[in-house]
């Protein structure tokens, strides 16, 4: 019998699983993939540390959060620092002075203010019905249709004028040249790849890859005295009251016989008739200097089951179904749910392992 049965081999999963053995607890951890490491699984191609499931730069302001995942690894210097590429032209990502300065050759904070406030009266949206009068109220015409609006309907694969407006509460915009897309303190890369962090995480810990839960979900129920489930809560009701909604994502990794394809590690392409939202290029992550490099494009797709879920759809509909799911759960003593997909939350990195500290802790030590 063990104390845990933890569901998914990520993150959160790992994170509870390292406190749970720290505290002398038996510990089984299952994953229905052939590795660890969940969507921050990292694989060595041509020696060069791939984010097999897109871009992750690890970024907080929780000192907490960076002490501890610290003691797994040591972080590099990357900042993140996109471009987007509109129709051969390119700008720096957030918006910020330098992409102002390309968009209309201003100089000064308060032109570059002058510019989005004029073009924000002349578009005269008092009340946005939609995301398009969303984004045009928040920062005017230009930066609309040349950065938000092919990316964004490509993403969630909807004209922007039949999106609701609620999905753009705001938009970054600085006033200051700086290229860092991140106001966080902590930032970096692990060297050697995140998989390095999940395998010290889960140093000491029993593990079983290629194990659907739901294949041998009878058998491995009665395994353990408690459930960290990790999967889409949804699924773990056999959607009983429905299907929630996620949008997922597809990649196309090549290997270049090439140094350098793109001198970015993130490029995106925000015209819509370019079929991809980004391309990665893996090296760059590390400051990598191989023979080769290798890239990824980027699609944002349809969601089906089968399909590997990545961003929760949190609009009304969702969250009312979640609710539900969750109210069940508040009523099983024996699971907690943790995690994206448990939560139905799009966490970054640092939150979902502040996430799991935090259960951890409540749950251990109580």
């Amino acid at each position: 019998m063990f104390d845990y049965l933890i569901v998914g081999a990520g993150l959160y999963g790992a994170v509870f699983a390292q406190q749970a053995v720290k505290r002398n607890k038996r510990v089984l951890v299952i994953d229905k993939r052939n590795h660890i490491g969940g969507n921050i699984y990292t694989e060595n191609i041509e020696g060069i540390n791939v984010h097999k499931y897109g871009a992750h730069i690890f970024h907080t302001s929780h000192k907490e959060v960076w002490n501890y995942i610290n003691k797994f690894v040591e972080f590099n210097r990357y900042i993140n620092s996109p471009v987007a590429i509109y129709k051969d032209e390119l700008y720096n990502m957030p918006f910020n002075m330098n992409t102002f300065n390309k968009l209309w050759g201003v100089v000064t904070p308060k032109e570059a203010k002058d510019k989005i406030e004029k073009e924000k009266e002349e578009a005269g949206i008092t009340t946005p019905k939609n995301l398009e009068e969303q984004a045009i109220s928040l920062v005017g015409k230009t930066i609309y249709e040349k950065l938000v609006k092919g990316y964004t309907e490509k993403q969630w694969g909807m004209k922007a004028t039949e999106l609701p407006s609620f999905i753009i509460k705001r938009l970054p915009v600085r006033f200051i040249y700086d290229n860092n897309y991140f106001n966080d303190r902590y930032q970096g890369i692990p060297i050697g790849g995140y998989t390095k962090i999940i395998e010290k995480m889960l140093d000491g810990v029993e593990v079983k890859l290629n194990c659907d839960f739901f294949k041998h979900r009878e058998e491995l129920y009665n395994i353990a005295k408690k459930i960290i489930f990790t999967g889409p809560i949804d699924q773990y009701y056999n959607y009983c009251f429905g299907e929630l909604q996620y949008r997922s994502v597809r990649f196309e990794t090549e290997i270049l016989e090439m140094e350098n394809y793109q001198g970015n590690a993130v490029v995106n392409y925000t015209e819509y008739e370019i079929p991809y939202t980004r391309i990665i290029e893996h090296k760059h992550f590390e400051f990598g200097n191989q023979p080769k490099t290798v890239i990824s494009k980027e699609y944002s797709d349809t969601w089906t089951r089968g399909k590997e879920p990545y961003y929760p759809i949190n609009n009304e509909r969702n969250n009312s179904l979640y609710a539900k799911y969750k109210e069940l759960a508040n009523k099983d003593e024996k699971i907690i749910f943790g995690g994206r997909l448990g939560q139905y939350k799009y966490y970054d990195m640092d939150i979902t392992i502040k996430e799991a500290l935090d259960m951890s802790k409540k749950e251990l030590e109580s």
